[in-house]
Parts: structure tokens; sequence; C-alpha cells
């Protein structure tokens, strides 16, 4: 499984991109020895599953990768950088991912 990945990997490498949707659909297939339609399936699901319940407001953790929550930003007074003129920037909801522990221990 980390060899089919670790390929998806050098391929987005060589592009000189990091991954994107497609080569997730490619690894998942190839790691779980299932279709590209069926991965792409799951991925959606997965991806719509979370989407929904951050939008409700509901923290999802996915044990050992990490967390995602929804923050509330305030209101606060930024600068227009080609002017210098003070712009307010209204509140705003934001998601926030934060690392689990096993995935910050392998990237250190």
């Amino acid at each position: 499984m980390q060899g089919v990945v670790a390929l998806t990997y050098l391929k987005c490498l060589d592009r000189g991109q990091g991954m994107n949707k497609n080569d997730l659909v490619e690894s998942i297939a190839s790691s779980a020895n299932i279709s590209k339609v069926a991965a792409e399936r799951g991925l959606n699901g997965m991806l719509n599953t979370i989407t929904n319940a951050i939008e409700g407001g509901e923290r999802v953790t996915l044990v050992g990768f990490g967390s995602f929550s929804l923050v509330n930003r305030a209101p606060r007074l930024g600068r227009n950088p080609k002017t210098g003129e003070a712009v307010s920037i209204p509140s705003r909801r934001a998601v926030r991912f934060n690392p689990g522990k096993k995935l910050i221990q392998k990237i250190r």
C-alpha cells in the first residue's frame, strides 16, 4: 500500500505539483484493489459527508490523521496594500484543520 502511494506521489513530483484528486483516486484504487470509479465514488462520499458535518457545525475527527472544525473569525481592520487605506474585514466562518499525533510524527 505504501509503495502505491509513494509511486503516485513521485508522479506528482515529476509534474512539479502536489497530489490532486485524480492522483488520490488512483492511489486509493490501487491500494484497495478496486476500480477507479469505485474509488472516486468512495472519495466523493467521504468528502460530502465531511463537508455536510462541518457545515452543520460538527467536528470531524479522523484518529491519527487529524480533525476538521468550524471556527468563527472576528471582524478586523485590514489595509489595502496598494493604497494603504484601512479596510473593514467582516466576520466569517472558516474551516480549521488540526493534525493528529501520528501525522505530526510522520512529517517530523
